[in-house]
């Protein structure tokens, strides 16, 4: 079978966030998923397979980071619907059945990707005693993200205390069930973004992700409510950093963004 490494939200190789993805007849058992994922070791490993017709979606979906399997993950989503545009094996909308829902990709002549996500329910949260000594900096607001994704969403002073951030990991890893995202406004928007961030999700196995497509579902309406827009754009400044196009829509978030395959190769095991 194949394996594809795919670079997503990104538009050139070694940017982005890269996660494998696996097309299957169908899915084997948990531990050969978790297995392959641990060999990728890249933050997700996106694993699908063709459903039959009538059926609720066009694909079955599943994620895996390198430690446990996940409820949402947009980058591999993403990733997954350019294998299946770029190879043929599924033309124009496809939907992925998975664990939060039926989510939709739609390709376009560009070459970019819109995910139609669920809107993450973010309400805010007392801010927890000792997470600004884990994260390095003082909060200015603190928002729960919902049980899709378990994230303490924290919003700081600005662009550049995200940047700077040298968070302790571990101790990061008590405040929430998947990790934490830090935000804040764009200094300068003429750049091409509204707001940055950066994910941790020690929890998880992902120390500090590259492009996290899910947080955008929680990012997307704060800043949108903040900035009195629904489409805007996020920067996650990560160290391969990555570009993510959001447009809120109620109880769904749109999620915007291109992908390029790195590597190709054939799974023996």
């Amino acid at each position: 079978m194949r394996i594809r490494i795919v670079d997503a939200f990104t538009d050139r190789p070694f940017a982005g966030n890269p996660a494998g993805v696996v097309l299957l007849d169908t899915f084997p058992d948990d531990t050969w998923l978790q297995h392959v994922a641990r060999e990728v070791n890249h933050p997700e490993t996106a694993f699908a397979h063709r459903l039959p017709e009538g059926a609720e979606a066009d694909w079955a979906l599943r994620w895996f980071t390198p430690a446990v399997e996940v409820a949402m993950c947009g980058h591999a989503t993403l990733a997954t619907a350019h294998v299946l545009a770029t190879t043929g094996a599924r033309t124009g909308t496809v939907r992925f059945a998975t664990r939060s829902g039926v989510l939709v990709a739609t390709p376009h002549e560009d070459g970019s990707l819109t995910l139609d996500f669920p809107t993450a329910p973010i309400t805010p949260a007392e801010l927890p005693d000792g997470v600004a000594e884990a994260l390095g900096a003082q909060p200015l607001t603190a928002l729960d993200t919902g049980p899709n994704l378990g994230d303490l969403l924290l919003e700081l002073a600005d662009e550049k205390t995200v940047r700077g951030l040298t968070p302790d990991l571990r101790a990061l890893g008590r405040y929430s069930e998947r990790g934490i995202i830090a935000t804040a406004r764009a200094e300068d928007p003429s750049q091409g973004y509204d707001f940055v961030s950066r994910c941790f999700f020690p929890n998880v196995g992902i120390d500090e992700d590259h492009v996290t497509g899910s947080a955008h579902t929680a990012l997307a309406p704060f800043w949108s409510d903040r900035l009195g827009r629904p489409a805007l754009t996020g920067l996650q400044a990560s160290p391969r950093s990555g570009l993510v196009r959001t447009e809120v829509r109620g109880d769904r978030t749109l999620l915007t963004g291109r992908a390029i395959t790195v590597i190709e190769g054939e799974l023996l095991a």
